[in-house]
């Protein structure tokens, strides 16, 4: 199947730094509007310090490749990708607020610390030693497997195991992943000559990667437990 690109041949602008300065304005903007707080605002700035890391790395180890010209760049990442990995934090903090999170049998937070160093860490010594991610999922597993995540929407209390949420949200990355290699905004090897679905194991790696987002914004958020004796719709 041939990739698509709607972007504008012979731009003055590139596509990459277009992606860029466009969600710089829009970061700056939902801090103008009161749409995300400083406090989230330094979380999503994390993920972009940690994203941008983890891409010069994948890029330099061949897992995929940016193949256009960039100014706003660093070795073979522009920096836009940052932001794809920002865009995660921020969806979870804002839907934090929004929806009213609360806990039940939420692990303690320094677990949860110790199992996104290891998840992190692995995305990088895989390529160099065994991957260790079956017993990452074994930790998690035992970690968040009896953790539910309550929520409100409009006046009505519900709640998913915390587990379940988290894959649907990285199933939906997934989804988006596949757009993003269609438009060769990036690709895989595999992509090059043409394109062709991306590998459903990677669903795998944004489950994972969506631990360590989540991670990250209740370090802050900080989970607050919920009165197990409410009464709640699935």
């Amino acid at each position: 199947m041939r990739h698509i690109n709607w972007y504008p041949r012979g731009a003055a602008l590139s596509r990459y730094d277009f992606l860029f300065l466009s969600a710089l304005g829009i970061q700056v903007a939902m801090l103008l509007f009161r749409l995300e707080t400083l406090e989230e605002a330094k979380v999503i700035l994390l993920f972009h310090v940690v994203g941008t890391i983890m891409e010069i790395f994948k890029t330099s180890v061949g897992s995929w490749i940016y193949p256009e010209d960039a100014f706003f760049r660093v070795g073979g990442v522009p920096l836009f990708s940052g932001f794809m990995y920002a865009s995660i934090g921020s969806y979870i903090a804002r839907s934090w607020r929004l929806f009213d999170f609360e806990f039940t049998r939420h692990p303690p937070l320094w677990a949860a610390y110790l199992l996104s160093v290891g998840i992190y860490v692995n995305f990088f010594a895989h390529h160099y030693a065994t991957d260790i991610r079956i017993g990452l999922f074994v930790v998690t597993a035992v970690l968040f497997g009896g953790s539910w995540i309550h929520y409100r929407i409009w006046h009505a209390r519900r709640r998913m195991p915390l587990l379940l949420g988290l894959f649907f949200v990285s199933f939906f990355i997934w989804i988006a992943e596949n757009i993003g290699t269609l438009t060769r905004t990036w690709l895989y090897p595999s992509q090059v000559n043409a394109w062709v679905m991306v590998s459903i194991g990677k669903l795998s790696s944004w489950f994972l990667l969506l631990i360590i987002s989540y991670v990250m914004v209740a370090a802050v958020n900080r989970p607050t437990a919920n009165d197990e004796n409410s009464r709640f719709r699935l």
